[in-house]
């Protein structure tokens, strides 16, 4: 299926590895130019080099989203870039137990997911907006539906992500740009190997690929009346016992 990507500009944040590499990846092989950001500039350029190797153009940002004004500058190098599809992947998910946790971890979950991504929404949005076309994804999890005991926090910052995109795609209605959530379940980076409690009904952990399909088709044109959504891609575990 032709998704009608070509010629469209991507930022993918935290785009050097896992997850937002194969998004970038994905969306590379139906003609998108991306636009890779990550921290480690390395890494960064790999994953570029392999977009580039699909033909279309490819562009490397760098700067850690929680620094003063550093989301600022990529969601501006982005509109330069011509994006007007944002992939709001960046953040951590560190898992911190309710005995241990402490006011500065809560803060930290939600100053590392939260904010970055309100900070380059934000900054990319008029542009989308004056285009009359766009597309905001952003990368949430299903563990704000059935949140392990040790992750309470960065579930709570997920879930107020997939809270966010709700409001955005209220607030964005009849722009010709949509907002929605995509909640990945247990996914196996390489060759990592979990056992069955992952409770996936598929019987089979998820792969970066999977989620980078999703992404793609909610960026695609196809996905015009699709708006304020939150797609779980978990193999149906979500309220699996």
């Amino acid at each position: 299926m032709d998704l009608r990507l070509a010629g469209h500009g991507a930022l993918v944040t935290g785009g050097s590895s896992g997850i937002g590499a194969a998004i970038a990846g994905t969306l590379a092989g139906e003609g998108c130019g991306v636009l890779v950001h990550g921290r480690d500039a390395a890494a960064a350029a790999a994953v570029a080099e392999q977009v580039a190797a699909r033909g279309v153009r490819a562009e490397v940002v760098l700067g850690d989203l929680t620094e003063p004004g550093v989301a600022e500058e990529v969601a501006v190098t982005a509109r330069r870039f011509g994006a007007r599809i944002l992939v709001n992947n960046a953040g951590p998910f560190t898992g911190h137990d309710w005995d241990s946790s402490g006011p500065a971890d809560w803060r930290a979950a939600f100053e590392g997911n939260v904010l970055p991504t309100v900070r380059v929404t934000q900054t990319l949005l008029p542009s989308l907006r004056q285009h009359g076309w766009g597309r905001v994804i952003t990368i949430g999890t299903r563990a704000l539906r059935t949140p392990p005991p040790d992750t309470g926090a960065c579930s709570a910052a997920r879930a107020a992500m997939v809270n966010m995109t709700t409001s955005l795609a209220h607030h964005l209605a009849g722009t010709g740009v949509t907002a929605n959530c995509v909640s990945p379940g247990v996914i196996v980076m390489d060759e990592e190997r979990v056992d069955g409690s992952a409770g996936e009904r598929s019987r089979r952990p998820g792969r970066p690929e999977d989620i980078a399909a999703a992404v793609a088709y909610l960026a695609s044109p196809l996905a015009d009346y699709v708006n304020g959504i939150e797609l779980r891609v978990d193999g149906g575990a979500t309220g699996a016992p």
